[in-house]
């Protein structure tokens, strides 16, 4: 299964780069898959790279659903 988690772009970088944070931790990835991005934009970061932009209340509702499922499967465990 693959999974695409939702990261915020704080720098522009030279080339198709750009550094994004998620949850406080930043990386640098590769925009070279998505669309015009700029500084406050959210994107789906999937290995490395941004697969699109989202919208700030799409972003809030798959961290919330990401979340909720860690939640459930910490209270799945025996």
């Amino acid at each position: 299964m693959c999974l695409a988690i939702p990261a915020q772009v704080i720098a522009l970088l030279d080339g198709d780069r750009a550094r994004v944070s998620v949850g406080g931790v930043t990386q640098d990835i590769s925009l070279a898959l998505g669309d015009d991005v700029a500084v406050g934009d959210y994107v789906l970061l999937h290995v490395g790279f941004a697969l699109g932009k989202i919208d700030a209340e799409e972003a809030q509702r798959t961290r919330d659903l990401l979340a909720a499922s860690g939640e459930l499967a910490a209270e799945l465990r025996p």
